[in-house]
């Protein structure tokens, strides 16, 4: 293949974002901290949380809850993923540091005792029951703690956190019901069958997706030719599920498979914050009929 005729690599952009590492210490302005919520303290799990450099404790915050993409990994171009919570990107090139509260949950073992890089649960037969009681019980606990505003939570994802926007995300009533709005990047849940976790066919994923509901989501992916999975297949894919949803679609214009995209200027991430800023500024129930919503 002539790879001249790729999409550009991310690395011909320079970057005007970088993440803060991870730190231990008591949550603060502009820092990321290694934390875990209170049932969780006598055992290794962990997850990490950025308080805004504007953040202030008498106002409410949006809240961007990241899952990572799976790990170890790395492909021709150099692209690395590591599967820890503290490596994940996206939260912070979409908010720049500021605006939102960011906090990038795990996947547990299953025994619910600590993170894995893999899935969710262990293999062979994934539980993924650990993951979502953390998921289920950390959301509120940071709104509450942090003043985040639990009607304004974003569940966002990179690969198997793309697909985890929808199997996690939208799993059962209960957890669907946190999410104001999803941006999968690179990925997406019932599109590809012949993943190892279970109920990965594509009736499990259209019971899941049944549950989105009203909320809008942004589904991005790398640029990629026609012979690898890209966004094409992702449209093709809902487009035969009959589901009437707020779809957005775009490409990040990058050949990478790798959430960094987004701490480079690029047209994709413009307009995704607009996105993303209209939502949250806009009533869910003011949302036109799907029908007369045209964001694809």
């Amino acid at each position: 293949m002539d790879i001249t005729n790729e999409a550009p690599d991310i690395r011909s952009v320079e970057s005007d974002l970088i993440v803060p590492p991870m730190i231990s210490g008591q949550p603060a302005l502009g820092k990321r901290v290694r934390q875990t919520i209170p049932e969780y303290r006598d055992t290794h799990v962990y997850h990490t949380l950025y308080l805004p450099s504007n953040w202030s404790s008498d106002r409410k915050y949006p809240l961007l809850v990241e899952f990572a993409g799976n790990g170890p990994y790395q492909n021709k171009y150099g692209d690395i993923s590591s599967g820890h919570t503290e490596d994940s990107k996206l939260g912070f090139g979409i908010s720049a540091g500021r605006n939102f509260i960011w906090l990038c949950l795990p996947y547990l073992n299953n025994l619910g005792t600590a993170n894995v890089t893999q899935w969710w649960g262990n293999k062979p037969d994934y539980h993924v029951e650990p993951t979502l009681d953390y998921c289920k019980n950390a959301v509120p606990w940071v709104c509450q703690n942090y003043s985040g505003n639990p009607n304004a939570v974003v569940l966002t994802g990179f690969s198997r956190g793309a697909i985890a926007c929808n199997y996690l995300g939208l799993y059962d009533d209960e957890i669907s019901t946190l999410w104001a709005a999803f941006i999968p990047y690179s990925h997406y849940d019932g599109v590809i069958e012949t993943w190892s976790y279970p109920a990965n066919d594509r009736p499990s994923a259209l019971t899941r997706l049944n549950r989105l509901k009203n909320q809008p989501q942004f589904i991005c992916h790398e640029t990629t030719d026609s012979q690898r999975i890209g966004l094409a297949d992702t449209k093709h894919y809902l487009d035969s599920t009959g589901i009437q949803a707020h779809f957005k679609f775009m490409e990040t214009g990058f050949r990478n498979h790798n959430d960094a995209w987004v701490l480079r200027p690029c047209p994709t991430r413009t307009v995704l914050r607009q996105w993303l800023q209209s939502i949250l500024t806009m009533s869910l129930t003011e949302l036109p009929d799907f029908g007369t919503y045209n964001w694809i």
